[in-house]
């Protein structure tokens, strides 16, 4: 029988054929990972508008609601009652100080003390709230800490960064911690949530970073305080130091029954965002709210959802789940996430970054690795080899001149 003679159509084919699987599994290659899920913690919260699965007997969420993005859940079993747009990236104004405290509060004791440097308290953002701190006076950690969460001091948060090696690493840890988190929409760019082009976070994100601060006793206690005295100046005359009231600026807090606290935040770009956490009946909802019609709005949307949550519990089916904190080494739980076959990411905001382009050279992939320069070889070979094959047919065709 004779053989088939290989020609250019015919090792053309074959190259083609062979290129998706030389590309798509490589010999010696690392497999390559599939892009995360923006959906964390279930598809539904991938997708727009309301999501909410009521059964018999629940009650009807709260009309009027007016937040850009809001979410309820468990904080003990992580069940999503429901939730609107709960990945919308959007500025977090002062609740991101939610996250600074849960990465920087264990770090030092509450008793220790430590001298204000002037250049501690310097570029905080103008118009910022403060506590009034001053330099070259003393100042216990617990103090700083409700200067943080009372009076969401700038000048607390900027304190306490240098304490723990400066506003740039203070940033990096804090998304090291969102990450940890599995927070995927929060950016941090200055750790006290002051407007920064960029810093966005969600109120899935911003749910997950209360509840892992809620373990917490010494948050819980900071959040869930009132009022306290904060120290002063020294007064010249008698060499005393003086003190002065600070109050919460919570309005919830001592108001809706149960309110454990967590944080409020008001920017320009942020408009209001609230997050709240209370106890009725041995269970403890989270409410985060983002960016509602007006400022009082964010204090009655998120009391209103409460109220609706405590009502429903047991009478809706869960819409998403609060995903756990990645174990050290980074590696996710099975079947925490999404999935990377859910819905599409939610449209980030305009000022969140744009994540970098993934390098296909770094990773020994796509066209420029080793498989690429394969395929180019074998490709290169085929056309050369057609080209041979072309020029001794035409030359065989052609009449003496």
């Amino acid at each position: 029988m004779p053989t088939p003679r290989l020609t250019f159509a015919r090792l053309c084919a074959a190259v083609t054929a062979a290129l998706p699987v030389l590309l798509a599994a490589p010999a010696g290659a690392a497999p390559q990972q599939p892009p995360p899920s923006v959906a964390i913690g279930g598809e539904r919260l991938g997708l727009p508008g309301v999501q909410v699965a009521p059964m018999a007997g629940a009650p009807p969420l709260p009309g009027d609601l007016t937040g850009r993005s809001w979410m309820v859940s468990d904080v003990a079993s992580g069940e999503v009652l429901a939730a609107s747009n709960p990945h919308l990236r959007l500025p977090p104004a002062s609740t991101l100080k939610i996250l600074f405290a849960d990465t920087v509060l264990p770090k030092f004791d509450r008793d220790a003390v430590h001298r204000v440097a002037d250049e501690e308290i310097q570029g905080i953002g103008p118009g910022s709230s403060l506590v009034g701190i001053k330099e070259d006076l003393d100042y216990r950690v617990e103090d700083l800490w409700r200067g943080v969460f009372l009076s969401s001091g700038n000048d607390a948060v900027h304190v306490l960064a240098h304490m723990n090696g400066g506003i740039q690493r203070t940033v990096a840890e804090m998304q090291a911690r969102a990450e940890a988190l599995q927070a995927r929409d929060t950016r941090v760019v200055s750790p006290d949530g002051y407007d920064m082009d960029g810093q966005v976070s969600s109120a899935y994100d911003l749910s997950l970073m209360a509840r892992a601060g809620l373990r917490n006793p010494d948050f819980r206690m900071y959040c869930a305080t009132r009022d306290a005295m904060f120290p002063g100046a020294v007064d010249r005359k008698t060499g005393q130091r003086g003190s002065f009231g600070i109050a919460n600026t919570d309005r919830l807090l001592g108001k809706y029954p149960g309110l454990i606290g967590v944080k409020n935040g008001t920017t320009t770009n942020a408009g209001s965002t609230f997050v709240g956490a209370a106890e009725r009946g041995g269970r403890t909802l989270l409410v985060t709210v983002m960016h509602p019609a007006s400022y009082q709005k964010v204090y009655d949307e998120t009391a209103a959802l409460l109220d609706w949550g405590f009502a429903a519990a047991g009478k809706v089916q869960p819409v998403g789940r609060l995903v756990d904190e990645l174990p050290p080494g980074g590696a996710e739980p099975a079947g925490q996430a999404g999935g990377t076959d859910g819905p599409p990411a939610p449209p980030p905001h305009p000022s969140a970054p744009a994540a970098p382009a993934a390098s296909a050279a770094a990773d020994g992939n796509g066209w420029f690795g080793p498989v690429g320069w394969s395929a180019v070889v074998l490709a290169g070979a085929a056309a050369g080899f057609g080209a041979v094959v072309l020029r001794r047919r035409r030359s065989a065709g052609r009449s003496p001149g």
